[in-house]
């Protein structure tokens, strides 16, 4: 074999093996996703994604957590499932949406424009967090929705501002219903955290937990 289809060979078996790597390190979905105190004893770092994204934007970590269990269950590279042609055979997918918080492309560009980096990746919590708040902002901002309702941002989320504000929802009973569930999702998982948030606030090498001090 010529030097050149080595070196070709061996570049994209490099390559392979980086990708690979990269699917290893996806964590796995939350064993008890019911409960968030559990997710956050998994993923101790999806706390601190959640809770700076709070900071940042002002939508609670309950209400983005409910979010993402319903878009993706948690699963990195969540995309949408494929259409059937002629019953059996895969068909394209209904949309872009992708990742934890089940992004679609063009509104994912307009974040990494107005917000995130070139870097931001939907398969990253930390990216999905701060996308959650980002587009929450928006639509309390074209919508007057209150950061502290999760039902109508989850609405407004799936539907769009436009979509919302002409009521599109009110014809599609699957999406009201996943609504409800985020916001009782969201309530629960509020009154969790405040059992357990503690854990999660030992961020200086100094503290430890269950003396940590809240922010």
């Amino acid at each position: 074999m010529h030097r050149k289809s080595l070196l070709r060979l061996f570049s994209l078996l490099g390559l392979a093996s980086i990708m690979t790597g990269c699917a290893m390190l996806a964590p796995s979905p939350p064993q008890e996703q019911s409960n968030i105190c559990e997710i956050f004893r998994e993923q101790p770092d999806w706390y601190d994604y959640a809770h700076d994204s709070q900071e940042k934007w002002g939508t609670s970590i309950a209400t983005q957590m409910a979010f993402i269990q319903q878009e993706s269950s948690f699963r990195s590279h969540a995309k949408p499932p494929r259409s059937k042609i002629l019953g059996f055979i895969p068909g394209p997918r209904p949309s872009s949406a992708k990742g934890y918080a089940q992004a679609q492309d063009p509104v994912w560009g307009e974040y990494r424009d107005q917000a995130g980096s070139t870097f931001a990746r939907r398969t990253h919590m930390k990216h999905a967090t701060d996308f959650i708040g980002w587009y929450n902002t928006r639509t309390q901002a074209q919508t007057g929705i209150s950061l502290n309702n999760p039902e109508h941002l989850y609405l407004a989320y799936h539907e769009g501002a436009g979509g919302y504000q002409r009521g599109s929802y009110r014809q599609k009973p699957a999406v009201q219903r996943a609504a409800r569930q985020v916001a009782q999702r969201a309530s629960r998982y509020s009154a969790q955290l405040a059992s357990c948030e503690s854990e999660f606030q030992c961020d200086s090498f100094y503290q430890i937990w269950p003396f940590c001090r809240a922010d």
